[in-house]
């Protein structure tokens, strides 16, 4: 989904233009609106926006500047100037900069909603992964990659100790030629994609290399960042703003990150066919706490809600303890792929290699120590994961896992792990459903009691501590209508019961559902109901 920006000091202008790309498109575009170039900065300092269509000349803060600002924000964003001024240098000024279009307002609607389309067409073009391959530049080595891979997957367990000794850090640093600093704090960004079903080693490596692809075209200009896939076969970005960006930036960088990263799933969705979730710090944290914010968002990523569809979440201080990161590690390596797999919530592929354990584990000639080492891998795979969680009342029958001698055999044992895992992610698929319809309905009740206000996707987004086009895809992944559709239903649900009461004016209703200019509100509630609010009210007196 991409962002609209009206930019207008005109309201009857800003308002009908948002109207008609409200109904135009609203699955593909989210509109905002702004009635100044400092209104319109707080849009950008909030939110990314991809496309601003503006005035030249408006008081205050003109068009130009404007845009001289957008590029310190949003270098990608497209500019449509819409002005009832031809005067040549206006245009002359307008036509050099990057990325920028111009039309005289006398151009008429449909013109104006042309252009945003063929700037959205531009937009997808290029996000395609073909467009991006000719962009990126020249792979590093591939030795050298799994270097750095190597290198950062023993980082990600012991970052202290790494950290204890600074200088070796920043020699390690150069000989593997990573381009991130070691002397200056670290944001970090964990992705799952979602491979296909049944995808072989080689295909998921493809796929891997793609998206790294399109990671260093979107990330190479403001940031310096380096990408390696964990043991879990995540992948973890190391992210730092570049060398030279501006304090302006550095400010905004939280929210640079965010919209960048809703760019780099569209890229992927589209070239890929695939969705990416990420998980992001919070804040920058210094090298030698690496491991312990690596393992929140591991923890961060657990709690999303809504399948299928790409997350992005941030982690918040207020929504973890940190003493609950889980500490050691399993000795068996198919248990810590199971682990991977049960944190994941992969139901399938985690009982397909508790079936293969088992049956190696149970065969007549295998060794009792190896089978013992089996089963108290996996049972404490099992424990670690309700102990994290804090499942104990609702696994109830749980005391057995460390016990296997409270088992009559082997094989009763095994499927006693079988039965544990089972109820794991029976309440692990119903926690997030539940979690999931308790969010949808806290959004549904606040836009029911907050009508006469802000209710745009990026202000419930920042309420509700979601990331706006996340939001907008799992409301109607939930609801199976757009979030737009659902807040004017409500507020022609409002109208219907205020216009009831003869004792408010037309003018009143309009205010008391959001609307700000009675016509607005006439135009929207007529396209509903095919009367007036007025000719609705007379309809109702001829029934009673």
């Amino acid at each position: 989904m991409y962002r609209l920006l009206i930019v207008d000091d005109e309201e009857i202008i800003t308002d009908g233009l948002y109207e008609v790309f409200n109904q135009l498109m609203p699955e593909t575009l989210d509109i905002c609106k702004a009635y100044s170039g400092k209104e319109a900065l707080n849009w950008m300092s909030r939110t990314r926006i991809d496309i601003v269509l503006t005035d030249i000349r408006m008081p205050g803060m003109s068009g130009l500047e404007l845009t001289e600002e957008i590029q310190t924000y949003w270098p990608r964003c497209r500019i449509v100037f819409l002005t009832g001024y031809s005067e040549f240098d206006y245009a002359y000024k307008a036509i050099q900069m990057p990325n920028v279009r111009y039309l005289l307002k006398t151009e008429g609607y449909a013109k104006v909603t042309q252009t945003v389309q063929e700037v959205m067409q531009e937009l997808n073009h290029g996000i395609q992964l073909n467009e991006l391959l000719e962009q990126s530049r020249e792979q590093k080595d591939t030795l050298e990659f799994m270097a750095q891979g190597d290198y950062f997957r023993h980082f990600l367990q012991e970052s202290h100790g790494f950290y204890g000794n600074q200088e070796a850090l920043v020699q390690d640093f150069n000989k593997l030629n990573i381009s991130v600093d070691p002397k200056s704090p670290v944001m970090l960004a964990l992705g799952r994609l979602s491979y296909p079903t049944a995808a072989s080693y080689t295909e998921r490596s493809q796929i891997l290399a793609s998206s790294r692809i399109i990671w260093n075209s979107f990330m190479t200009n403001q940031t310096r960042s380096i990408g390696i896939m964990d043991k879990y076969g995540d992948i973890v970005w190391f992210i730092q703003t570049s060398m030279h960006s501006e304090e302006k930036f550095n400010n905004h960088f939280m929210r640079y990150l965010e919209g960048t990263l809703e760019l780099i799933q569209e890229a992927c969705l589209a070239s890929l066919g695939l969705t990416i979730g990420f998980t992001i710090s919070g804040a920058s944290c210094e090298w030698g706490d690496v491991t312990p914010q690596y393992e929140r968002l591991r923890q961060l990523q657990q709690l999303k809600i809504g399948d299928g569809i790409s997350m992005i979440l941030m982690d918040r201080s207020d929504q973890f303890n940190s003493s609950s990161i889980k500490e050691g590690f399993v000795p068996s390596h198919k248990a810590e792929i199971m682990e991977a797999h049960l944190e994941a919530g992969r139901a399938a592929e985690f009982f397909n290699d508790l079936e293969e354990m088992s049956r190696s584990m149970l065969l007549a000639n295998g060794k009792v120590q190896r089978t013992i080492e089996g089963y108290y891998s996996i049972a404490l795979v099992l424990l670690s994961y309700i102990n994290r969680m804090g499942l104990h009342s609702q696994i109830e029958d749980n005391g057995k896992l460390m016990r296997l001698d409270d088992h009559a055999s082997m094989k009763e044992g095994f499927q006693y792990l079988k039965q544990i895992a089972d109820e794991i992610f029976k309440f692990k698929h119903k926690d997030e459903r539940d979690r999931a319809s308790h969010v949808i309905e806290r959004i549904c009740q606040f836009i029911e009691e907050h009508l006469s206000e802000d209710l745009s996707l990026v202000r419930l987004a920042e309420i509700h501590y979601f990331n706006p086009s996340y939001l907008s895809r799992f409301f109607k992944q939930e609801r199976g209508i757009n979030l737009s559709e659902y807040i004017d239903k409500c507020r022609l649900r409002k109208a219907k019961d205020l216009l009831r009461d003869g004792d408010l004016k037309v003018r009143e209703v309009a205010s008391f559902v959001g609307y700000e200019a009675a016509h607005s509100f006439t135009r929207f509630f007529k396209k509903a109901t095919a009367l007036t609010p007025q000719e609705y009210r007379d309809s109702l007196s001829v029934i009673e």
